[in-house]
């Protein structure tokens, strides 16, 4: 069995943790005024790009530590790990979402639907919930959680 940083990966699950209570108290609650606050927007999306980012790095990590290959892009850390059994083939689709979203944040920033990063913000935080669980789940089985993850 692969030895994995599992320090470091409850670390980033903790800081996935903050990110989410910090959209949460920001995000406002109905869409015109999130669309009307150009500020409120940005204030949004960037701790939104940070949180898909660290859920990507969580996923690279384990496909480093358990020997999995080179991905050949980042579709292929979530097929890699769903077919370890590390992620439900739901959360392989749900992240590659969150990944095409993260894209578009970052390096397509006028094209940015913010019906869809709105939407995202009120409705499909959960996803990142379920993500910490499923790899708290995979931890656990594996003996590996050695530290309170939860906040």
């Amino acid at each position: 069995m692969a030895e994995l940083d599992t320090p470091r990966i409850l670390a980033k699950l903790d800081a996935l943790e903050g990110y989410l209570e910090e959209l949460k108290s920001i995000v406002p609650l109905d869409f015109g005024e999130y669309q009307r606050n150009f500020e409120k927007r940005r204030a949004c999306e960037r701790p939104l790009q940070i949180s898909i980012e660290t859920v990507i790095d969580v996923c690279s990590l384990l496909v480093k530590d358990m020997r999995l290959g080179l991905p050949g892009e980042e579709d292929d850390l979530f097929d890699k790990l769903h077919r370890a059994g590390v992620i439900s083939e739901r959360m392989r689709n749900k992240l590659r979402k969150m990944k095409g979203l993260r894209n578009i944040l970052v390096h397509e920033y006028a094209r940015v639907d913010d019906r869809l990063v709105y939407v995202m913000l009120r409705e499909r935080l959960d996803d990142f919930v379920a993500f910490k669980h499923e790899i708290l789940g995979f931890l656990e089985g594996r003996g590996n959680t050695t530290m309170d993850s939860g906040r």
